[in-house]
C-alpha cells in the first residue's frame, strides 16, 4: 500500500506541475496577446494620426498654390499675399478640429539658376562668380577652396564633357566611391540631386539653425537672372562684391515698405548707400514668376507631418512633391 501511495503522490505532483506549466503558458500567451493588441491599437492610432496630419499638410500645400493662382500683380514682391503666408497659416486653426498647418512659399525666380551655369557648352562667368560670392559668405562657414570645389563640381556635373574643372569632379571620382555612379553630364532634374555632387554635404544643402542652405538660394528653374524683388538676403549679397550684409538688409527693408515702387529693377539705387553700387543688368530682372517652392507642415497634439514641392503657376502643375 505504501508503494501505491507513493505512486499516487508522484502522479498528483506531476499533474500539479503540468497544470502550473499550462497556466504559465496560457498566462504568457495572454500577456503577449494583450501586448500585441495594445501595439496594434497604438499603431492604428498612429496611422490614423499620420493620415490626418498628411491631409492637413496637403491642405496647406494646395491652399498656398491657390494663393499663387489668385495673384494679380504684374510683378512679384514680398508684400504680396503669397509671401505673407503667416496670416494664411494662422487662419488654418479654424479649418480643423484639432490641428493646423504652417506654410512657407519661396519664389524660385529669386534664386540663382544652376542649370544656366553651363549654357551651350560654355560656363556662364556671371553665374559662376555669383555662386562663388554666395558660398564665400561667412554664414556658410566654407573656405575659398571648399566653395571653389563645390562650384567646379556643379559645372562638371552639368557640362557634357569629361574634363575636370579646377577642383571639380567627373565620373572617375564618383566611380571610386563606395556606392559608385557616374557624373550626370546634363541639367539637374531636381534640386536634391545636388547631394550627389562632390563637396555638397547635407549640412551645406539644407543648412542648420541660422546657417543658410543651398536649397534656399539656388534653383533648377529660371532663365539666367534673379528676381531682385524676392531674392533672399544671401542671394542679394551675391549679386555684387560690394554688397555688404548691412546694405542687403537695407534693400530688404526698402522692398518690404508699402510705399516704395518696385516696378523697375533699378529701385535698389534709391536705397541709402546703394547710389554708387551697380549690379550687372544681366543678373537681375523683374518678371511675373512662374515657379514657387511650397513648404507645408501639418501639426496636431505634438505631432507633425511635412510636405514640400515646387509648383508651376500657369498653367498649374505640381513639378515635384516630397512627403517627409
Amino acid at each position: 500500500m505504501k508503494k501505491g501511495g507513493n505512486i499516487l503522490k508522484n502522479q498528483s505532483g506531476i499533474a500539479l506541475i503540468t497544470v502550473i506549466l499550462i497556466v504559465s503558458v496560457l498566462a504568457a500567451a495572454a500577456l503577449e496577446l494583450n501586448r500585441s493588441t495594445r501595439n496594434d491599437i497604438y499603431d492604428a492610432a498612429n496611422l490614423s494620426d499620420g493620415i490626418r496630419l498628411s491631409y492637413i499638410a496637403k491642405s496647406g500645400f494646395y491652399g498656398a498654390a491657390a494663393l499663387l493662382a489668385n495673384a494679380r500683380n504684374d510683378y512679384e514682391t514680398l508684400r504680396d499675399d503669397w509671401a505673407q503666408s503667416e496670416t494664411f497659416s494662422a487662419q488654418s486653426a479654424s479649418l480643423f478640429p484639432d490641428g493646423h498647418f504652417i506654410v512657407r512659399i519661396e519664389d524660385e525666380k529669386g534664386k540663382i539658376p544652376l542649370n544656366k551655369l553651363v549654357d551651350g557648352g560654355a560656363v556662364n562667368a556671371d553665374i559662376k562668380e555669383m555662386l562663388l560670392r554666395l558660398l564665400a559668405l561667412p554664414e556658410f562657414e566654407l573656405s575659398p577652396q571648399e566653395g571653389a570645389e563645390i562650384v567646379d563640381s556643379i559645372i562638371d556635373w552639368i557640362d557634357e564633357n569629361d574634363e575636370i574643372s579646377g577642383r571639380g569632379a567627373e565620373s572617375s571620382y564618383y566611380a571610386s566611391l563606395p556606392v559608385a555612379y557616374a557624373a550626370k553630364n546634363g541639367p539637374l532634374d531636381c534640386i536634391e540631386e545636388l547631394l550627389m555632387i562632390k563637396g555638397i554635404s547635407k549640412e551645406v544643402f539644407v543648412g542648420t539653425g541660422k546657417k543658410p542652405g543651398l536649397i534656399q538660394c539656388v534653383t533648377i528653374y529660371g532663365t539666367g537672372a534673379v528676381n531682385i524683388n524676392t531674392a533672399p538676403g544671401p542671394v542679394l549679397r551675391a549679386l555684387s562684391e560690394h554688397l555688404t550684409a548691412e546694405l542687403a538688409d537695407k534693400m530688404d527693408e526698402y522692398r518690404l515698405s508699402p510705399g516704395n515702387d518696385l516696378s523697375s529693377v533699378t529701385w535698389y539705387k534709391n536705397v541709402a548707400g546703394m547710389g554708387d553700387i551697380t549690379i550687372k543688368p544681366e543678373l537681375i530682372e523683374m518678371v511675373k514668376s512662374n515657379y514657387f517652392r511650397i513648404y507645408s507642415i501639418g501639426m496636431t497634439e505634438g505631432m507633425e507631418q511635412s510636405v514640400s514641392g515646387v509648383v508651376q503657376r500657369s498653367p498649374f502643375q505640381v513639378m515635384s512633391w516630397r512627403l517627409e
